[in-house]
This record gives structure tokens, sequence and C-alpha cells, in this order.
């Protein structure tokens, strides 16, 4: 690089000094603006104490970042020891992470807070679906028994009709022992087959009151308007529907049905033989035990089907939490990587021209070497160095001067200062 070429780097860089400082100027007071949108989310009070605390707050980042900035833009590019420029950048890395944690995160806040918020929203909707589900399968859990019991029902109940038509268990027709305990035994499963039909019909009420909250909570979510506004209502609609998962859970009927089982078999009571000769009293009570034993069986397989059932995990009530602007934004970074981009940059763009700053300046140097300092002496003191060795070269000529003439008088007048009287 010619000389011609380093002057022209050091104009560049002397024209520039106005728009370097108009957008260090621009950035900082953009940055202030979306900081005081931020933080104007975190405040609380009355509506005056927050504008003043907000405008306060974001006027501080700004005259922050634009001293801050300046600074590293004044003493960076002319510190030239290796140690220095390091302290420096362990500074500007300080700087730099303090910037974003006093501003950069509400700067985020203030360009994706309404969207952060409506994907919470939107996610814990889903969450709020899950649960809604899972307790509905639990409840309706217990409706896969209904076939069981509806069989075991009709069985008892088809034994007691051929026992009484055609006498088909004890070879003897009529109402006797063996038709009145397999009646008794019909009627205790008909009673809990329609309780089991009972729960159906109070969960498809659930399910379906259900369904409305949460297309409540979806339109919500997508509707325009105050994320706030839509927020508060969204949080009645989740309390509402917490409290039908809770119901939900409360109305499986699989723990009825596995005490009506277990019931079922242990309280079993053999009725006395009332036949009218011992023949058909001993038949009664053979016909007797194997209606135990299948009662016992019935019982068992009853109980064993609702244990599975009550093995499923309850499903615990979803608590919904409400986040600020801020929060949401910093629990969903990774869906608004763009809106921390930018207002991480916003912040840091400045630290880009001073490494420019830097490069320009090191390249100078290295082309000029030690005579860098000199050639960014002002006119002004150019001129005065002139004047000090014009003033420097004509002493010394004036003494040199002096001390040629003083040997001429002392060669031309050796008798003193005054010349001798030329006698005529």
């Amino acid at each position: 690089m010619s000389a011609s070429h380093s002057y022209t780097l050091r104009g560049q860089i002397n024209r520039l000094e106005t728009t370097t400082q108009v957008t260090l100027a621009v950035l900082a007071l953009g940055s202030g603006v979306f900081t005081y949108l931020g933080v104007r989310e975190l405040l609380d009070g009355s509506a005056t104490t927050v504008f003043l605390g907000a405008i306060i707050y974001s006027a501080a980042v700004s005259v922050a970042i634009f001293a801050f900035w300046s600074y590293l833009m004044r003493f960076m590019p002319h510190v030239r020891q290796a140690g220095s420029r390091g302290m420096l950048y362990l500074a500007m890395l300080i700087g730099a992470a303090m910037i974003m944690a006093m501003s950069s995160w509400l700067n985020a806040s203030a360009l994706a807070g309404s969207a952060a918020l409506e994907q919470h929203l939107s996610n814990t909707t889903e969450e709020y679906q899950q649960k809604f589900n899972a307790a509905n399968e639990n409840a309706l859990a217990a409706q896969s028994l209904l076939p069981d019991i509806q069989l075991a029902a009709q069985r008892f109940s088809g034994l007691a009709d051929l026992e009484r038509q055609s006498g088909g268990l004890t070879g003897t027709s009529g109402s006797g022992t063996v038709v009145q305990l397999l009646s008794q035994m019909s009627a205790q499963l008909s009673g809990l087959q329609t309780e089991v039909i009972n729960s159906r019909t109070a969960v498809d009420a659930l399910f379906a009151e259900g369904g409305k909250r949460l297309a409540a909570m979806r339109q919500l979510v997508s509707s325009g308007g105050p994320i706030d506004e839509r927020a508060n209502a969204y949080a009645e609609e989740a309390v509402q529907l917490s409290g039908l998962i809770s119901a939900l859970q409360q109305t499986s009927v699989a723990p009825s049905v596995k005490r009506a089982a277990e019931d079922l078999g242990k309280s079993f009571i053999a009725p006395v033989a009332g036949g009218a000769d011992v023949d058909l009293q001993n038949r009664q009570s053979e016909v007797v035990g194997r209606v135990e034993t299948a009662v016992q069986a019935q019982s068992l397989a009853l109980a064993a089907a609702a244990d599975e059932i009550l093995a499923r995990p309850l499903v615990e009530p979803l608590r919904f939490t409400p986040l600020s602007a801020p929060e949401a934004v910093i629990r969903y970074a990774g869906d608004f990587l763009p809106s921390w981009a930018g207002a991480i940059a916003i912040d840091l763009l400045p630290g880009v021209l001073i490494f420019i700053l830097c490069i320009v300046q090191d390249v100078i140097r290295r082309e000029e070497g030690d005579e860098l300092e000199h050639g960014e002496m002002s006119t002004g003191e150019l001129m005065r160095a002139l004047r000090i060795q014009r003033s420097l070269r004509a002493t010394e000529e004036g003494e040199a001067l002096v001390s040629e003439d003083d040997d001429i008088v002392q060669q031309n007048r050796p008798m003193g200062p005054f010349p001798k009287t030329v006698l005529r």
C-alpha cells in the first residue's frame, strides 16, 4: 500500500465519523424503545408508576449502550499491545453479556411477546386435550366390563328359565330353590349392568361439556384482540375444564364393579334344599354347589378385569400457569429464534463496526510503520515544529558567526578591543 492509499483510508475514517456516531445513537435509541415496550409488561402498579419506571429503565439502557460502544470505538482501534488489546476484548465480551442481560431479552419480548403468549396458550390447550382424553378413557374403561356382566346375567337368567320350565338342572320343573338362587344372581348382575350403563350417560355429558370448553379455549388462542384479555378469559375456561377432568375421574364405575364382584363371591349363601323328597333335595344341593362354583369364578373374573382398569395411572388435573410476555419468550425461545437474533443484533451490531475500525487501523500501521505517529501530526503542529527548527538553525548559524568574528578581532586587534591610532 502506498502513502496515498494510507492517506485515503484515514480520510474515509474521518468522513465516516459522523455516520458512525449517528448509527450508534440510532441503534441505542431503538434498543431503548423496544426495552421500554418489554419492561412495561413486567412492572406493576399505577399507570404513572409503570410509565415512569419503564422510561427511566429504557433511558438508562440507551445511555449505557451508547457510552459502552463509544468508549470501545475510541480506544480499541488505537491499542497496539496484544495484552492490552486482549483486555479490551474481554471488556467487550463482559459488556455485551450485560447488554443482552438487561436489554436483549426485553427487546425479544417486545418483538415476539404476543406470539410467545399465544404459543403458550396453544401448547397448554394441547396438554389439556391430552389430560381430558385420558380422563375420559379411564372413565369409559369400565364400559368394557359391560359385555361380561351382561353375558353372566343372561346366563344365570337363562338357567333359571330352563329350570323353571323343564327342570333341566334338577330334573324337576318349577320355581324351587335353584330357580330362586339363579334369579337372585341374575338380578344382582343386572343391577350392576344398569349402574355401568347409567355411568356412560354421565360420562358422555361431561365429555360434551369439556369439548365445548376446549373449543372456547382454541377460539381464544386463534382470535384477534389484546393478548392479555384473551389470556384472562382462557384462564377461566381452563379452570372449568380442570373441574370436568376431576369429575370424569370420579365417574368411573370400576371401583363399584370390583366391590360388587367381590361381594358376589364372598356373600354367597347356599340356600337349603326345599325338595319334597330326599332325592330332589340331593339334586338341588348338587346344582346349588355348581352354581356357587360358577358364581365364584364369575366374581374373580370381574374383579380381575376391574383391577386392570384401576391399575391405570390417575390423570392429575392440569393447572394453568399464566406467563408474562418476557417469560413466555424465554420459555419458548427455540420457537422464536429470528426474533431473538434481531433483538441481540440491534444491541451488538456496533461490535462489528469496532472490528472493522481495528482492521483498518492495523492495515494503516502495517504499511506506515513507525512513522504513523508523525503522519498523524496536525498542520498547526507541523508549522510550529518548522518554526522551532528554523529558530534552532538560526541560533546555530549566529553562534558560528560570532565565533569567527572573535577570531578575526583577536587577529586584527591584538592589544585590545580598541584600534590603535594611525600616526600620519
